[in-house]
């Protein structure tokens, strides 16, 4: 047994510690859903397999609470496979290495997991106990949530009776969440001129690495670099004095990306002069994000020439349209103070076959500003020669400040834990925004432990919250059965 389930409380620890161990990646859940098909048959719970994919889960109150209210939790099997680029591992198969650091679990050089893990592992560890007071429990466990809500968009809502749902979803300890973004992406494709590679040039791969990354919508205010966005802006100032061969970086659509690289091919005689400037916009560049990106590097290292180059104006077209896409947040709420109301992420790139290929994800709380990030990222696009493909995307969830389950969960957190909590909206996706609009009249709220830089190998999960958090979902339970 591992560290890792003799952490308090152990009945959700236990829980996590296996889930380490399995497979589950966005579309990758067989394995991840199999083991909770699995509990709920060696308890001898009611539970269905929609056609998505998605888990219900149902056990009966506890004696005497029988005919209480039902109540729905809802957790994501799936999670975001980040590593470092310097580690070996393979996610379809490697388990995932914890690494207690004081009072966090992190993981060696991988995303950990705990997003959404630790809701996965509450909700197993509630199908399994006999010590808690519950009404009526509907366990939803939802797949494909990191790629677009889009487990929870094809859930057969019919198997839902519950018109109260927590959400184990949240990542602020002390803040209870009543409304979300909603989000979509935009795909660009950028066509590219090629010409042979020029005799007696020199080839070399420009990698800008060690950024810290993070979750699109929760971290996105922390104004951490881009680094496909500022591998581009230093190519560009640096004037390469022949050409461009490649660029590509970032991975998913909702994790900002950490490392970028370039292949640039530079006439003999010439690399000196090219290096230096590189090296001095880069040093411009360090200064300025010295404070969120202290660890942002640049290296070069030549590499065989490809047999074909972007002509000047293609690579210089590439790098603008790079450059002058929107990335981070465009407004903050007015009516939230420090809620961020739109953003964008220019979330990957990928050249190949004569084409670039630019990934964008935007969020706003507001229809029309989700409507306009995504006009001013078509008209840039147009600007550069892009075609343009905008994917559907997910709703918000709209707060309500009035709602009952609101009232109960913060009367506890008071009584329970000793403090008043915050009441908010993320940034961020939510599947409620999806399941309101299923099941009209659905009150929600979503809870969660500190979990901290998500979707980046530097994620983290405080230790202490975890055991408050299941606390204060067990108080919550036993108050809704009563």
């Amino acid at each position: 047994m591992t560290f890792v389930s003799d952490l308090e409380p152990k009945a959700l620890w236990s829980h996590f510690d296996e889930i380490l161990t399995i497979p589950r990646g966005s579309k990758e859940e067989e394995k991840m859903r199999a083991f909770v098909v699995g509990v709920a048959e060696r308890l001898g719970l009611e539970h269905h397999v929609d056609a998505t994919g998605n888990v219900v889960v149902k056990k009966a109150g506890t004696p005497g609470k029988e005919n209480a209210p039902a109540t729905v939790l809802q957790a994501h099997l799936d999670m975001v496979n980040e590593k470092n680029s310097d580690v070996d591992f393979d996610f379809a198969k490697d388990a995932i290495k914890p690494v207690l650091d004081g009072e966090y679990l992190t993981a060696d050089g991988t995303t950990l997991g705990s997003d959404n893990g630790i809701g996965v592992a509450a909700m197993l560890a509630l199908m399994e106990a006999t010590d808690v007071v519950h009404g009526p429990l509907e366990f939803l466990f939802t797949i494909d949530e990191e790629t677009g809500l889009t487990g929870a968009a094809g859930l057969d809502a019919s198997l839902l009776s519950a018109k109260q749902l927590v959400n184990l979803d949240s990542e602020e300890e002390g803040t209870l969440t009543v409304g979300c973004a909603g989000g979509a992406d935009t795909d660009l494709t950028l066509a590219l001129d090629t010409t042979p590679t020029p005799a007696n040039a020199t080839a070399h791969k420009v990698t800008l690495f060690g950024l810290n990354g993070g979750h699109s919508g929760v971290d996105i205010h922390l104004q951490r670099g881009n680094a496909v966005q500022l591998l581009a802006r230093i190519l560009r100032a640096a004037e390469i004095p022949g050409f461009l061969a490649s660029i590509e970086g970032g991975n998913k659509h909702n994790a900002i990306p950490r490392e970028a690289w370039a292949t640039v091919v530079i006439p003999q005689g010439a690399e000196g002069d090219f290096f230096a400037r590189l090296d001095a916009q880069f040093t411009g560049v360090k200064a300025e994000f010295a404070v969120p990106e202290p660890g942002m590097e640049v290296k070069v290292e030549e590499v065989s020439a490809p047999d074909a180059v972007w002509s000047t104006e293609s690579g210089a077209r590439a790098l603008q349209l790079l450059v002058a896409l929107p990335h981070g947040v465009t407004v903050m709420s007015n009516d939230i103070p420090g809620l961020v109301e739109t953003s964008t992420n220019l979330a990957a790139a990928k050249s190949a076959d004569g084409t670039l290929k630019v990934l964008m994800s935007s969020r706003s709380s507001v229809a029309s500003g989700l409507d306009w990030i995504r006009g001013k990222i078509e008209a840039v696009a147009m600007l550069a020669g892009a075609s343009v493909d905008h994917h559907d995307g997910y709703p918000g969830w709209k707060p309500d400040l009035d709602s009952r389950l609101l009232d109960v969960v913060r009367s506890i957190h008071t009584r329970v834990l000793g403090s008043d909590p915050e009441v908010g909206a993320i940034h961020a996706g939510l599947e409620c925004g999806l399941i309101g609009e299923m099941v009209p009249g659905m009150d929600m709220i979503s809870i969660g432990p500190q979990i901290e830089f998500p979707h980046s190998p530097n994620e983290r999960v405080h230790v202490g919250s975890v055991e408050r958090f299941y606390e204060l979902l067990t108080e919550t339970l036993k108050e809704l059965a009563g």
